[in-house]
């Protein structure tokens, strides 16, 4: 897999018949830190080019690739996005992709691309399918923006006063953090794994991984969480993760 860094390449492929425009502004928010984004494109029929994606794409700098269906039920839009990514890796334009997407077709391009060396992001929406998180390297998930509409009495009776403090998420201690730092730290001399590195194995058996989906704010909190796991600090400000002994 390619070390992502300031010195990427990354391309930016957006599967306009499959999402909203209003993911593209997250999608570069999250690539940012990656790398420079050397290509940007949108990729979508006549309809969707032309209406509802036609503003994002030109305020955005992205080049609209329009692919006409010859038959009905034939997704060309696809076929040409996957083409063009395999083109950018192979002349060397890109070494780390970002789709933009949730369709699951897209699962067997990012298999080929990792196979030869990329870096593979995919951004999408909640309904992405497991297949195509755990296809890539890493899973964005994006959520839109709640409507807002007129409280009904239901609402009304169960809503906080006004000025409460938000209630914060909910914490939680997944078995497969404990499994992955038993895992990793038997593997070692002195039992012990290193932050960074438990966070990035997470990452790579669940793209989708981040402590705050479980409620927490950092991964060493996280780990702070668990009873039956103790959180050192070494020299250099390093941090190591390793069992607790039993008692």
């Amino acid at each position: 897999m390619a070390e992502h860094g300031n010195d990427s390449r990354l391309a930016v492929l957006v599967d306009c018949d499959n999402t909203s425009p209003d993911i593209l502004e997250y999608a570069l928010q999250v690539v940012a830190q990656f790398g420079r984004v050397v290509m940007r494109r949108g990729y979508g029929n006549h309809s969707t080019l032309a209406n509802k994606w036609q503003e994002a794409l030109v305020r955005m700098a992205f080049s609209p690739c329009l692919q006409y269906q010859y038959a009905s039920g034939k997704n060309t839009s696809d076929i040409a996005l996957a083409l063009d990514a395999q083109e950018a890796l192979f002349d060397d334009r890109a070494d780390t992709f970002c789709l933009v997407t949730s369709d699951s077709d897209f699962a067997y391009l990012c298999r080929k691309l990792r196979e030869r060396g990329a870096t593979v992001l995919i951004v999408g929406e909640a309904k992405t399918p497991d297949a195509l998180q755990n296809a890539s390297d890493q899973f964005f998930m994006w959520q839109p923006a709640e409507v807002i509409s007129a409280p009904t009495p239901e609402d009304v009776a169960t809503t906080e006063p006004k000025g409460a403090p938000p209630q914060p998420a909910k914490k939680r201690r997944p078995r497969a953090l404990m499994d992955a730092v038993a895992l990793l730290s038997g593997n070692t001399t002195d039992g012990k794994v290193g932050l960074g590195a438990l966070g990035q194995y997470m990452k790579r058996t669940n793209p989708s991984f981040a402590p705050k989906v479980y409620g927490h704010s950092t991964l060493s909190d996280m780990v702070r969480s668990y009873p039956d796991l103790l959180l050192t600090q070494g020299q250099g400000n390093g941090f190591w993760v390793s069992l607790k002994p039993a008692t």
